[in-house]
């Protein structure tokens, strides 16, 4: 990576890294509640539902709240979600995530809720790194890039962030991988920070590895800049 490119990730970092990000973004749903299982749930749900239109994202983000009400842990640990969200009924509530699927994301944190005190310690009953972790725990592939689920993470580990909320001490920001999304690798591949414009696995675990050249101790700072000049359309 040459010094200017170095120079300009660094530069934009400091410039999208604040908390102007969250007024338009997905994160700023979490951002309502102070409580840490309250952030682990909005947060987790809300990431799984970033995807497509960004305007249909906080639309839809924000009825999934109004029915969770002020607290989504309590929502959880009421089990208001069985008659909200019917394990029979496999209609879309937002694009190709059925009213089925929530029933399920929401079976998955009950049962952790009702073990573990917070989201991160039924976490750490898994092996790997975060992104490992949290595949396991809702039984999805850790061999795809998993964007929505690295962008939560990120949410929850990265510390020292007006935007992301660090809650989660026990896990280390230098394991987590890059969201990758379109902006991301599009500006990635234009910087030759990956050879191929593809996502996949690969290529978000080499967008890290070069973000940790520039930011050693946590590379997805990074994906600050990368993801704040693709929407800027500077790249």
């Amino acid at each position: 990576m040459t010094e200017d490119i170095k120079n300009k990730l660094l530069m934009c970092a400091e410039i999208y890294h604040c908390a102007e990000f969250i007024e338009n973004d997905p994160v700023q749903f979490p951002h309502r509640y102070t409580k840490k299982q309250d952030i682990e749930i909005s947060g987790l749900l809300t990431a799984i539902m970033s995807f497509g239109n960004r305007k249909q994202i906080l639309k839809k983000a924000n009825v999934l709240h109004e029915l969770m009400g002020d607290s989504p842990y309590q929502y959880v640990l009421s089990c208001q979600w069985k008659k909200d969200f019917p394990a029979e009924i496999t209609s879309s509530f937002y694009r190709m995530l059925s009213y089925a699927d929530f029933h399920g994301y929401f079976q998955r944190l009950y049962r952790a809720y009702s073990k573990y005190e917070t989201l991160e310690e039924a976490l750490n009953i898994y092996s790997g790194i975060p992104m490992e972790k949290l595949c396991t725990f809702l039984e999805v592939s850790s061999k795809s890039p998993q964007k929505k689920l690295n962008m939560f993470l990120r949410w929850m580990i990265r510390r020292d962030s007006e935007v992301d909320f660090g809650i989660w001490e026990s896990f280390d920001r230098r394991d987590l991988i890059v969201p990758l999304d379109t902006h991301v690798c599009r500006v990635a591949h234009f910087f030759n920070l990956i050879d191929t414009d593809t996502f996949s696995l690969k290529n978000a675990r080499n967008i890290t590895t070069a973000l940790a050249e520039v930011f050693p101790d946590d590379p997805c700072l990074g994906d600050f800049a990368l993801f704040g000049l693709g929407v800027s359309g500077e790249i």
